[in-house]
């Protein structure tokens, strides 16, 4: 008996030792974590442990929001926020999306969640004590808060439907992309892939830079603060990359209530009901409670109901509870044919997605789950009838249904958040074989300049596309300056328009650090077409699908043009004393102690190098508050290598007094990218750091 008591115990031991795993994290000089995990859900761990290090208060902050209690946490400033998410009950399904939930990939969340608090625990000090109120971190947070992002950030959100409620158009989501896959037949050598998301330098939005490594796994990319896997990924055989789509995956449906319920097909329909309550920090510690009614009806959560207009909201994909999993299983795709299959899951509910391979595939799929929305003179950007059957849709558009190109005759695919049709130029998608709602048909300066600097003669290697990638010369002032100049000469000028024109003749069209001209164009296109440069009722053609290199273009009102131009003119000479300022004069890239000459401009100019800015300060300067943030150049060269260049704009980490927050911004000033090193004998020379997680 004591002979068997003993060997129990060693092969309790035994096991003990078996299923403790580990993951050890090495960091380098740019705080990138290299993550090397014994398993998968060892590699989670170190991933969440990862991301507390260098960004553990942001991190529990999201959690936070996501979890609909950020008000209980700290204070009346979070309230809109978890009545929003309470209301779309974001954390309950959630709740029910774990259970759902493949047991082997589940416990991939669950270690991740663990690596989160293990860091917590490990380093309090390194935490706001605030911020601590979270934890600890469960898997479905992990599934909350992407929820929150993708369907309730992405597709909808709260500021969008009061515009909307209010007769207004919804608020663009300050998200947007640019994405390029480059097959042999257009490079002459390998296979090229340009990831380069263009959002806001804070909050969600935030990018995080690492690279995973397990048995049979070596990922390397970025995803967004407090999400378990990549969005944005390279391996030795594929990689992929996403721009924001804005597949309509939400309606809005107009209620008219009626006695206890509302009218639905003739006759009254009874609510259903619920009602959750929100707790409120006050500043003296104490929590105030606020009980939320919230009705649903057959479209889903009333979530307007102000001036007699009550509306219910509608959003897709809330039956697919696998949209983490979808990512990683692209990730971790053996060739072409399985990232297919992936892909055809559907469970992402939006973003175009661009893939390039190894083998020499390329592919472009506007990605989604799109309502089969039932035919009638609707307005689904706007809002519905809801008293009606005939608007409800229940079923999604397949996969062979969306648009996509796959191995163009061009040898290239390219987004830039323009709809599918200029995929790729010449076309081999027809908006017409679509329904209506598929896809608007506007593309901006920034597509047409993609599209002219992909259609230029020769091969583009991967240094032509990273040159291609800081490209700053802006179309539309290539487009309307001609006209411009035509009007001035036309009639007499003013002294002001006459200076103003001698400037804009000589200026070279790019918004590079010393060059001038581009902050008066900038003043005057903001006259011609408002501060997003997306207002086209002074331009004489309007835009065609099927020209995009020629339309828009001209000017409704040369006289009127004339005079926007005076204004500017004397706006700027006002501000900055003349009227030739430097655009990195004005444009700053600053951040902590960091304050340097930036490069690039918004999209809505033209510029492919996307860097947008702030409102300007007392002195005239804007600094930088989107644009690029991840940036990788990828190669797969015709020997069958993995080649990467690299740059996170703003750094990987946004920790207090941490060196990485700000140490890349340089980079971004020059135009530098650094080789993405994917080998540890690569890495171990510039290790700063090291780090273990032990797995229970």
């Amino acid at each position: 008996m004591r002979l068997l008591r003993r060997l129990l115990a060693l092969f309790t031991l035994g096991l003990a030792a078996l299923s403790a795993k580990e993951a050890e994290i090495l960091w380098d000089a740019k705080g990138v974590p290299h993550i090397y995990a014994e398993d998968q859900p060892s590699l989670f761990a170190g991933y969440g442990f990862a991301q507390m290090h260098s960004h553990g208060n942001l991190v529990l902050k999201l959690y936070g929001e996501s979890r609909g209690r950020a008000a209980e946490y700290w204070g009346k400033d979070y309230l809109e926020n978890d009545r929003w998410v309470r209301l779309n009950e974001v954390p309950e399904r959630a709740a029910r999306w774990l259970e759902q939930q493949d047991p082997a990939f589940r416990r991939n969340l669950e270690a991740f969640a663990t690596g989160i608090n293990t860091y917590a625990e490990r380093h309090p000090e390194a935490l706001d004590p605030e911020r601590r109120r979270v934890l600890p971190i469960t898997a479905a947070d992990v599934i909350g808060h992407f929820h929150r992002i993708v369907h309730f950030s992405y597709f909808i959100t709260a500021a969008g439907v009061e515009a909307i409620g209010k007769g207004r158009a919804a608020p663009a989501v300050a998200a947007l992309s640019n994405a390029m896959a480059l097959a042999p037949a257009r490079t002459g050598g390998g296979t090229l892939l340009l990831m380069n998301p263009h959002l806001p330098w804070r909050d969600w939005y935030t990018y995080y830079e690492s690279h995973l490594v397990a048995p049979g796994i070596n990922l390397y990319g970025a995803s967004q603060i407090g999400f378990p896997v990549l969005r944005f990924c390279f391996t030795a055989t594929h990689g992929f990359t996403q721009t924001v789509n804005n597949l309509d995956g939400a309606d809005l449906y107009r209620l008219s209530p009626l006695g206890t319920g509302y009218l639905y097909d003739g006759v009254e329909k009874p609510w259903e009901t619920r009602s959750t309550v929100l707790k409120i920090r006050q500043p003296d510690g104490t929590l105030a409670e606020e009980t939320l009614a919230i009705r649903s009806s057959v479209h889903g959560p009333v979530v307007y109901d102000k001036d007699g207009t009550t509306l219910a909201l509608r959003v897709a994909a809330l039956d697919r509870p696998h949209l983490i999993k979808q990512y990683w299983d692209m990730a971790l795709a053996p060739d072409f044919a399985g990232y297919q299959a992936a892909v055809r899951q559907l469970q992402v509910p939006t973003f175009n997605i661009t893939y390039a391979d190894r083998a020499g595939n390329v592919m472009y799929l506007y990605n989604g789950t799109l309502p089969r929305r039932p035919a009638g003179n609707y307005d689904w950007a706007g809002i519905v009838p809801g008293d009606t059957s005939a608007t409800l849709w229940t079923g999604y558009h397949s996969y062979d249904e969306l648009p996509k190109v796959i191995n163009p005759p061009t040898g290239w695919v390219q987004n830039t958040n323009d709809p599918p049709w200029t995929s790729t130029w010449p076309s081999v998608l027809n908006p017409d074989d679509f329904p209506s709602y598929t896809a608007g048909r506007i593309h901006t300066f920034r597509t047409t300049r993609a599209l002219r600097l992909l259609t230029q003669p020769g091969p583009l290697d991967r240094a032509g596309l990273e040159r291609l990638q800081l490209d700053t010369r802006l179309e539309g002032a290539d487009r309307l300056l001609p006209d411009l100049f035509a009007a001035a000469g036309a009639a007499p000028a003013s002294p002001e328009v006459a200076e103003a024109i001698a400037l804009l003749r000589v200026w070279d069209r790019t918004v590079e650090p010393t060059s001038t001209g581009g902050v008066l164009y900038a003043a005057w296109i903001t006259k011609l077409m408002g501060p997003v440069y997306n207002d086209r009722k002074n331009l004489a053609v309007a835009q065609t699908v099927a020209d995009p290199f020629t339309t828009p273009r001209g000017l409704a009102d040369p006289a009127a043009a004339l005079s926007m131009l005076a204004d500017a003119a004397r706006d700027v000479k006002k501000t900055y004393g003349r009227l030739d300022p430097p655009w990195g004069e004005v444009h700053r890239l600053r951040r902590g102690e960091v304050d340097l000459p930036a490069r690039g401009a918004s999209g809505g100019l033209g510029s492919f190098h996307v860097v947008d800015y702030g409102p300007p300060e007392k002195t005239g300067q804007r600094a930088a508050i989107r644009g690029d943030t991840f940036v990788a150049v990828v190669e797969w060269t015709k020997a069958g290598e993995l080649q990467a260049d690299v740059r996170l704009s703003y750094g990987n980490s946004s920790q207090p007094g941490s060196p990485h927050a700000t140490d890349q911004l340089a980079d971004l000033a020059a135009g530098r990218f650094r080789p993405a090193k994917m080998v540890r004998s690569q890495i171990e020379p510039e290790v700063e750091r090291r780090d273990r997680v032990n797995l229970p």
